[in-house]
């Protein structure tokens, strides 16, 4: 036999509770002294009385149980605005409800903590420096951040769903999770820490890739060592310069108001002459040398301020007058950035550039495109090309005669300052070099 419902099982109950008390009124009016009439009039109020009163309590136990059920199921769907009616009644039911309308509200709070948490774990994934990437078991990427779209130099439409080896990073998911790497990104050249770490969500099991820039660390521990260096030598150098200059200039003006001893050879004046012009013309030229480094220890903090990055490369290319430098066009962009000091970093990519294109007779090219949310500008030569990669960043190191070789080191510094990154390689198609100064659009 087929189990009834439960509906079903209440109406039985009901209808067999009022069963003898309708039997027994009907039995009583059947055998009565009333007319046929009345019998069956009283015997249709009874039935439906009787039936009423069955399909009542049927719907008195239905119902806060479809209302539950409901509740339940709003829960379930992730809905806990929904509140069930009741809940004031001192019975048993207004209990329940009260309980079900409380769980719904612990849900509620313990999702809301769960949403923040999330966003807020969200914005901080996307605010740090380290790359960070999620792959799936079959080490397609799930996941990625601001700093590992700006480390593989494509946005994170163009990298979520493509496995690690398109991405270059198969390697980074073998071997030791905890190492080194001396490798070249899009985004950056040097050494880089690397973490790795399994997890599971849904069941299966994800790897969690982190990527830190160990070079720029460093980089940022060397130039603060350059500075105080910078700054005692310059305190030194220009304590002793001052004095030889100033003696130099007036031991040259005294000789040439003396006479010349006797027993002097007739060149001697001369030869004295031209000796103290050397002492003061070396003087002054260590105090530019010193001057210039100290500039090194003196940069400012950016000041932001809108800047078009088509008038601004316009603008830096008409100050070299040497050569005759091509402008690329790339898409509009404004960008938030120290316009002066933009300025510099550019003028001294461009003097490098065009110095090297006048020993070969080539050319130099300028242009820009945007990456994500980052621009990249370039400049490109048709120079020798670099013979020594190694020490371009080195305060100090430089290839040109007479340079002061704080050029590179200063275009960095400021490249580094607004959250950017400048990279010098040889060209792969043709002799010569292309510098890359990459920026964000909008400030760090």
């Amino acid at each position: 036999m087929k189990e009834l419902f439960h509906e079903r099982r209440v109406l039985l109950l009901a209808l067999i509770a009022g069963l003898p008390g309708s039997t027994i009124g009907l039995i009583l009016l059947w055998y009565g002294p009333y007319s046929s009439k009345t019998c069956w009039t009283l015997t249709i109020l009874i039935v439906t009385v009787w039936l009423g009163f069955a399909a009542s309590t049927r719907q008195r136990v239905a119902f806060p149980l479809q209302t539950l059920s409901n509740l339940l199921a709003a829960m379930r769907e992730g809905d806990y605005s929904i509140r069930g009616r009741g809940a004031d009644s001192p019975d048993a039911l207004g209990d329940v409800i009260r309980e079900v309308n409380a769980l719904g509200q612990t849900l509620r709070e313990q999702r809301l903590g769960a949403v923040e948490a999330t966003t807020l774990l969200r914005k901080v994934v996307e605010e740090i420096d380290f790359a960070v990437f999620t792959f799936d078991g079959t080490q397609h990427l799930l996941v990625v951040n601001r700093a590992g779209e700006r480390l593989l130099g494509l946005p994170a439409e163009r990298m979520l769903g493509r496995t690690a080896a398109e991405l270059n990073l198969a390697g980074c998911l073998e071997g030791e999770a905890a190492r080194t790497l001396e490798v070249s990104f899009p985004g950056g050249t040097g050494r880089w820490g690397m973490r790795r770490s399994t997890f599971r969500e849904g069941g299966l099991q994800h790897q969690l890739l982190v990527l830190s820039d160990l070079s720029r660390a460093l980089r940022e521990e060397e130039r603060q060592a350059w500075q105080r260096l910078i700054r005692v030598l310059g305190h030194e150098l220009n304590n002793s310069l001052a004095p030889i200059q100033s003696v130099a200039e007036s031991m040259e003006t005294l000789l040439g108001r003396l006479p010349v001893p006797a027993e002097w050879p007739s060149d001697a004046s001369a030869d004295m002459k031209s000796g103290f012009g050397v002492i003061r013309a070396r003087s002054e030229a260590l105090g530019r040398f010193m001057s210039a480094y100290a500039r090194l220890a003196r940069l400012p903090q950016p000041q932001p301020a809108p800047v078009d990055v088509a008038r601004w490369i316009a603008r830096t290319v008409s100050l070299e007058q040497r050569l005759s430098v091509t402008v690329v066009p790339g898409p509009r962009v404004i960008i938030s950035a120290d316009g002066d000091q933009l300025d510099q970093l550019l003028i001294n990519l461009l003097r490098n550039a065009t110095d090297a294109a006048l020993e070969t007779g080539g050319g130099v090219r300028v242009g820009w495109s945007k990456n994500g949310e980052s621009i990249d500008v370039w400049v490109e030569d048709d120079g020798p090309g670099l013979s020594n990669t190694t020490n371009l960043f080195v305060p100090f190191f430089t290839t040109k005669p007479g340079g002061s070789g704080i050029g590179l080191v200063l275009s960095r510094q400021i490249a580094e300052a607004h959250g950017g990154s400048l990279l010098l390689m040889n060209r792969k198609d043709n002799h010569g070099c292309r510098a890359r100064l990459r920026l964000p659009i909008e400030p760090q």
